[in-house]
């Protein structure tokens, strides 16, 4: 596999993010070229649906590097995140052992606990040798994580090795590119924001996010991008906010290049609202309907 080499100034990031079809602005661009060069994880938080995840699939696709993506959950624990032993296995080579009633059993004991029956998780698999080049690794919502598992990335964070106590300390030979997110939905621990450059990923403003959708939908009428950027910049700052995610303006860009349409009509458009709020409630309904109808007036008289 033929690694891409790492960008060498903030201008050459801003371009890799572009080819990969992520719009970034010149802050996002330096933090991303400031963790690529020091070799520490970017903590990006913001809320849902800003394409937080989305970076980090973009530099391992750009990067020609594996994506290793752990996705966390109240009760993540090492076991699921890092490693665990293969138990079942373990317990077969037992009983192989008892039937032929041959070895050493202190060489047994051994063999149980090597790497033929070490389980490797995300965070372990980040730390091995990839042909030569470290991989991406995605570590998803860390917010939703509990505090316990927060402390345990700080070693791995800090020093890029995981302490087995069967085999000893395992550590990365080059480091992986780290990549968490959070949604802030509870407050993420001091001690880990000082190991990652941060950055706070807001949605888009409009002139953004019409280039967005122009680079992600390319077969979208430019009276229709920008009809329909109007009507999600209004959902953001109503009852809607978080809901209106980036990546759903442009399924919803796709939803329309199907039906053909080439302005925005609440007519036919409202077959895409559930592109955008994920959701159906009587007063949802209502709301955009009214958005809908005031967001093609809006259009209709700036084209007059």
């Amino acid at each position: 596999m033929i690694f891409e080499k790492l960008p060498d100034s903030v201008d050459a990031t801003h371009a890799l993010l572009k080819r990969g079809k992520f719009m970034s602005d010149q802050n996002l661009a330096t933090m991303l070229f400031l963790s690529l060069k020091l070799g520490r994880p970017l903590l990006l938080e913001g809320r849902s649906g800003v394409g937080k995840s989305e970076l980090g699939m973009v530099l391992a696709r750009e990067l020609n590097r594996p994506l290793l993506r752990l996705q966390c959950y109240e009760g993540l624990d090492a076991s699921a995140a890092v490693y665990e032993w293969n138990y079942a296995a373990q317990m077969i080579e037992i009983r192989l052992a008892e039937q032929e009633k041959t070895g050493d059993k202190d060489a047994l004991a051994d063999d149980l606990f090597s790497e033929r029956f070490l389980i490797k998780r995300p965070i372990l698999q980040a730390l091995e040798e990839h042909g030569g080049s470290a991989p991406v690794l995605l570590i998803d919502e860390i917010d939703r994580a509990d505090e316990g598992f927060e402390a345990y990335l700080l070693e791995v964070l800090s020093e890029f090795q995981v302490s087995v106590p069967e085999l000893g300390t395992i550590r990365a030979a080059e480091r992986p590119i780290v990549v968490l997110t959070s949604n802030r939905t509870r407050e993420i621990h001091d001690a880990l924001k000082r190991r990652c450059i941060y950055h706070w990923l807001d949605f888009p403003d409009a002139v953004q996010e019409v280039e967005i959708l122009t680079l992600r939908a390319p077969g979208v009428a430019r009276q229709l991008t920008e009809g329909l950027d109007e009507l999600v910049q209004e959902l953001r700052q109503s009852e809607f906010r978080g809901g209106a995610g980036v990546k759903a303006a442009v399924d919803w860009a796709a939803t329309l290049i199907e039906l053909d349409r080439e302005e925005m009509d609440p007519k036919h458009t409202s077959a895409g609202i559930a592109q955008i709020l994920k959701r159906h409630q009587e007063g949802d309904a209502t709301a955009v309907s009214n958005a809908l109808r005031a967001g093609a007036e809006s259009h209709r008289e700036g084209a007059e």
